[in-house]
């Protein structure tokens, strides 16, 4: 490495782009290139997917942008690392190549026949209480819709990858990934941070073969060395070191510097969710295990409320008709008038509690589960609905929070959050005052890509460890101190209101899905 070539590449893919971000050693971004990448298409309803070569390309076409409309050079560059969605997942034949569409993420289509698991497996889950957990593994497990609807192209499916590992194919050439990009319907033992043993129930709830699947790589450490091909795809030299990061939430995790088991680090993503990074396995929900972290031997204890800040979007498109024109015709996003929307709504919304299970859940909430709004007036407008989704959503992630501190028995003292709906600041007032606790806004926004290039940081040698590199490369942006009177309202709101909620509407919840049949 030159003295020059100091400056950390991380490719960060996400669900609607794919970003090149260029970061220094210390964490600065320096220069940054984004190529919008359409979600997924959907043949069927339910259906979510999309070619992996569009997320190929968009990586190309943003690296190339970058030397081309910066006063970066690709000598500049020290090396490269990768962070994907997680749980999108892609077929490649013997040789290599695509044989379908990658399933993306949000895909809704089911198993009906999943391999059987036989009499012995069946009775230990049925004395266990998992039957209906291993169920719902075998019915998501994408593998098994493959095997069960379309076998002659699963028989053809040499390789069985993760969007990472495709990408890092593409990369290096080789079928290899990180360990902490492994969160999915994968026969993956998440205790030992590698492939499931050759006994694991997974084998036979899954219809995966361990030849299908990449040699697997810690966080920090090498996957090989940029190709000649995929060098002149990117415009960057061959030989450059591509070093393992981990998922976009894993990258974020550490992004925000939140390593230590007493800091809550909350995304307020597509789907929001609450981590603490734990260096001893601990399943929060019995069974539903923790995630690989972005850093050597340790886990991300997740939380998640899936259709999170997705409800901003359902938001806007059923009740933000006036902000959109409005936002169009004054050159603005139109999120930054939600700001305004707000403002002048009190803590608490005059009582309106939302509960945000607009997607099912597996343990806590379960399958049953519906959102909710209580608590109506003649008095509410648009702008209390809108500020309850943000309380809702800060109440969802407290309880989560709650779960991880009863298991692990250490208490949060200190909050971070990333991803998209951090830069509200109404919603960074809400989260520390529904918590009790300031919450931090990184420095820099791109906090999964930083975590990328913490990972390339370490892996190149710059920092000698992750703690290093967190010191070093992470800093506070704003922080939002709690506001004592908000505080009160939303403290007594969420014990005598929120957590009552869920478990006294549960059995109409329930009937409601006996009669409906939704949700399936």
């Amino acid at each position: 490495m030159t003295n020059r070539a100091r400056h950390l590449l991380a490719l960060d893919v996400g669900t609607q782009s794919a970003r090149a971000i260029v970061f220094d050693a210390e964490g600065h971004l320096l220069a940054r290139r984004q190529i919008p990448i359409e979600p997924y298409v959907a043949p069927q309803p339910g259906w979510a997917e999309q070619d992996p070569e569009i997320y190929w390309n968009a990586v190309t076409r943003a690296c190339n942008e970058l030397w081309s409309t910066t006063s970066l050079r690709p000598d500049d560059i020290a090396g490269l690392s990768l962070t994907t969605q997680r749980a999108t997942m892609v077929c490649l034949d013997a040789q290599g190549q695509v044989l379908r569409p990658a399933t993306v993420w949000l895909d809704q289509r089911r198993s009906s026949a999943p391999p059987d698991l036989g009499p012995v497996w069946r009775a230990l889950f049925a004395v266990a209480g998992a039957t209906s957990l291993v169920a719902h593994l075998q019915a998501e497990a994408e593998a098994n819709w493959f095997a069960q609807h379309q076998p002659q192209l699963w028989k053809q499916t040499a390789h069985y990858l993760f969007l990472s590992g495709f990408l890092v194919h593409r990369l290096v050439g080789e079928y290899v990934d990180s360990v902490g990009s492994q969160v999915g319907y994968v026969p993956f033992d998440y205790r030992r941070l590698d492939w499931a043993g050759p006994r694991d129930f997974k084998w036979k709830a899954v219809a995966v073969r361990r030849e299908q699947l990449p040699r697997l790589v810690q966080p920090g450490r090498s996957l090989g060395t940029l190709s000649p091909g995929a060098g002149d795809r990117l415009g960057l030299p061959a030989g450059l070191p591509v070093i393992a990061a981990a998922a976009d939430k894993a990258c974020e995790i550490l992004g925000c510097g939140a390593l230590e088991p007493d800091v809550a680090q909350l995304s307020f993503g597509t789907t929001a969710t609450v981590n603490t990074t734990q260096r001893r396995y601990i399943e929060v929900q019995r069974m539903l295990p923790a995630y690989p972290a972005a850093v050597p031997d340790a886990w991300s204890t997740e939380i998640q409320i899936f259709r999170g800040f997705w409800m901003v979007s359902w938001f806007r498109r059923e009740f933000a008709h006036r902000e959109e024109a409005l936002a169009h015709e004054r050159g603005v996003p139109v999120e930054s008038l939600f700001e305004d929307l707000v403002r002048n709504v009190p803590a608490g919304s005059l009582g309106l509690t939302l509960q945000p299970y607009w997607s099912p859940g597996v343990r806590d909430p379960g399958p049953e589960a519906k959102g909710s709004i209580i608590g109506f007036g003649d008095v509410h407008t648009r702008a209390h609905v809108y500020r309850a989704i943000l309380e809702g959503l800060a109440y969802g992630l407290r309880a989560g929070a709650e779960q991880i501190e009863r298991r692990t028995g250490t208490a949060i003292r200190r909050v971070v959050v990333g991803g998209g709906g951090s830069q509200s600041d109404v919603a960074m007032q809400i989260t520390a005052d529904v918590f009790g606790v300031a919450s931090e806004r990184p420095e820099v926004y791109e906090s999964s890509a930083l975590g990328a290039a913490m990972n390339l940081a370490v892996g190149l040698g710059l920092h000698p460890d992750h703690a290093t590199a967190v010191r070093r490369m992470t800093r506070t942006g704003r922080r939002f101190d709690v506001d004592p009177d908000a505080r009160r309202t939303y403290e007594a709101l969420y014990r005598e209101v929120y957590r009552e909620v869920y478990p006294r509407l549960r059995p109409l919840y329930q009937r409601i899905r006996r009669i409906t049949g939704y949700p399936a």
